[in-house]
């Protein structure tokens, strides 16, 4: 079962247009998540800061879809990579113990796109389980990575990468499971009027 996501709403009467929109879309998500990675505070004991760019890239997942999605997410990696500083707190680069985080980013958003395209983010528990779908993905590959990284073991990469950060995400999933249900209850009377 296919369904639209919210960037699937706006109009695009020709090929052209949509092509440029897409690629509109494409930059615009990887700018919303290097502008929300600013959004930075430092975790006591962790190298992995707090910040707004997991939420950020959840985001461009579900309102894009897996395929804009994931184009975004790369083109915000690689430009980060190659030096545009828009990692947390203005860093740059691949060589940060974080930056196993931002290749989980990257396959959250594609997966969380694939969950909207399948209606995840049309009800509160839908979105609920989307949005934790997403936060698992990026710890599943985020965590590993730091204590490669770092030479941490298993236990220190978790209370270090993973436990300081369950709040917030969970803070963070409550914005999405308001946010998201409403744009599409906002969409569905636009639609009809």
């Amino acid at each position: 079962m296919s369904t639209a996501v919210l960037a699937d709403l706006l109009p695009a009467p020709t090929l052209s247009r949509a092509r440029v929109q897409d690629v509109a879309l494409v930059v615009g998500g990887a700018v919303l998540t290097g502008v929300a990675a600013q959004i930075a505070l430092p975790v006591p004991g962790s190298p992995v800061p707090v910040t707004g760019q997991t939420f950020a890239a959840l985001l461009v997942g579900v309102s894009l879809g897996p395929a804009r999605a994931l184009l975004s997410m790369l083109l915000y990696a690689l430009a980060g990579m190659a030096g545009m500083p828009w990692f947390a707190e203005a860093s740059s680069g691949f060589g940060m113990p974080s930056f196993g985080y931002i290749i989980g980013m990257t396959v959250a958003a594609a997966v969380v796109g694939e969950l909207a395209r399948r209606g995840g983010d049309r009800t509160v528990l839908r979105t609920a389980g989307t949005m934790v779908a997403g936060m698992a993905v990026t710890y599943a590959i985020g965590v590993p990575y730091l204590a490669l990284a770092t030479g941490m073991s298993a236990g220190e990469a978790m209370a270090a990468g993973l436990v300081p950060f369950l709040i917030g995400d969970a803070l963070k999933a409550a914005l999405a499971m308001g946010a998201l249900p409403a744009a599409w209850r906002i969409a569905g009377r636009r639609g009809r009027a």
